[in-house]
């Protein structure tokens, strides 16, 4: 009799999930727009909300024991893949934390310092796709580089808001690109596929926009009059580790031994030069570890949900209502596309957006036969779409406050329209899915 209701599905069980939703959503409205609290959204204690989603998902189906949904969601968190990202969350906190986030800026001062005026803005696209590939965060990369970007156009004559947008879009393109990504982590163990074939999938989506992107910046750039500026000084050593990690990924080494390289060279480089004391550098390590804890909550908590809506027959009612909307081979990878967006739109957080869409969109993937790095690539790349234009997700709010300390108020929906890359990415995400192959051979 049970296996006859959870294949019929429960939408009830989709109850927790409404629960977030409502309560992540309104907060995050109320506290952003009508108490004007700056970061409304990320004062809210996300690990909360998903604690009281998991005790509304513990309430449903009294026909099973407490015992009983404690051994679903025991089985649910052990999973391999949630194991997996839950250890490559941590290396790459401890990568971070090691290495620091200086170099970021010391390659943004080399290719200024080596390129006409009239290419800065292309510059600090290209800069913030290489520093968001090589750290693995779209935030990080955005509150490093958008005080340059800032100073630039104050200096040099441009806009300060394309210079904004410029610098959100490389950094969306290296946060859907990265090998220590946690949207990219997520979405290749969510799927269980090799993050270098993700990379692959990924990239032949993301590179025509981002093409596309840098002409358009250099179309309104020589337009604008331009003054000289001075370049800072800077270090580029510290890069390497940076481009041993992304090197070892393309090539398709181990992501944990590729990370636990980049942490030992590191180390070597940031003590040979002086950069940091021993100690100073341990507690790094441990900064960088502690930082990604929410993030691994979210993981583990998003997987003991899930384990129960999927008992419970939520998944079930959720597929059925997907099989009959989204068919076939591009329909199933337009609904898993369409599916991140709107949880990345409740939830202003693209890696939680793929965590809660990864069981349903395995479960399409395996009806319609789309292999498993196409999935994760759709996955990653629509939620960066989303991410990238939300005028109150991380990225942008992270970019008003970074100009507001510089003495530029800015409105987000005077950004919102120079976002060029997000809109293009789309575009080629669309094109990628109608004009792709129907099957995978």
């Amino acid at each position: 009799m049970v296996e006859k209701n959870q294949s019929k599905g429960n939408p009830i069980a989709l109850l927790p999930i409404g629960v977030f939703v409502v309560l992540y959503l309104g907060m995050g409205i109320i506290f952003e727009y009508v108490l004007k609290i700056e970061m409304g959204f990320y004062n809210i204690p996300i690990v909360v909300v998903f604690l009281i989603s998991l005790f509304i998902a513990c309430l449903q189906n009294k026909k099973i024991s407490f015992d009983e949904k404690l051994q679903i969601m025991g089985t649910g968190i052990g999973d391999k893949n949630i194991v997996i990202m839950l250890l490559i969350f941590l290396e790459a906190g401890i990568f971070v934390g090691v290495v620091g986030r200086g170099s970021a800026q010391s390659v943004a001062y080399f290719l200024l310092s080596i390129i006409p005026p009239q290419f800065a803005v292309a510059v600090l696209f290209v800069v913030a796709c290489l520093v968001s590939i090589s750290m693995g965060t779209s935030v990080g990369t955005i509150t490093l580089i958008v005080p340059i970007g800032v100073s630039l156009a104050q200096t040099g004559g441009f806009s300060v808001p394309l210079c904004i947008a410029s610098i959100m879009g490389g950094a969306m393109f290296g946060d859907n690109l990265s090998f220590i990504s946690d949207t990219t982590i997520a979405a290749c163990n969510g799927q269980g596929c090799e993050m270098k074939d993700k990379f692959r999938e990924n990239f032949k989506i993301a590179l025509p926009a981002a093409i596309v992107s840098l002409v358009v910046i250099l179309c309104i750039s020589f337009a604008s009059k331009i003054q000289p500026f001075e370049i800072p000084s800077y270090n580029l050593i510290q890069i390497i580790p940076y481009i041993l990690v992304l090197l070892g990924g393309i090539f398709g080494m181990n992501v944990l031994l590729v990370l636990l390289m980049g942490i030992v060279s590191g180390a070597v480089i940031m003590l040979a030069t002086g950069s940091v004391t021993f100690t100073s550098m341990i507690g790094g390590m441990g900064a960088g570890a502690t930082g990604m804890f929410e993030t691994a909550m979210v993981a583990i908590l998003v997987a003991a949900i899930c384990a129960l809506i999927r008992k419970h027959g939520g998944f079930d009612a959720l597929l059925n209502w997907l099989y009959k909307v989204f068919k076939g081979y591009k329909g199933g990878l337009l609904g898993t596309g369409i599916l991140v967006v709107l949880l990345d739109i409740a939830t202003a957080n693209n890696t939680v957006a793929i965590v809660m869409a990864n069981p349903i969109a395995k479960e399409m993937a395996d009806k319609y036969e789309i292999s498993s790095r196409k999935t994760a690539s759709i996955l990653d790349t629509f939620s960066c779409v989303a991410q990238g234009i939300l005028p109150y997700g991380a990225q942008m709010l992270v970019a008003i406050s970074a100009a507001a300390a510089l003495g530029e108020k800015i409105s987000a929906f005077t950004i919102i329209p120079l976002l060029f890359y997000p809109y293009l990415l789309l575009v080629s995400s669309l094109l990628f899915i109608f004009l792709g192959k129907n099957k995978n051979k």
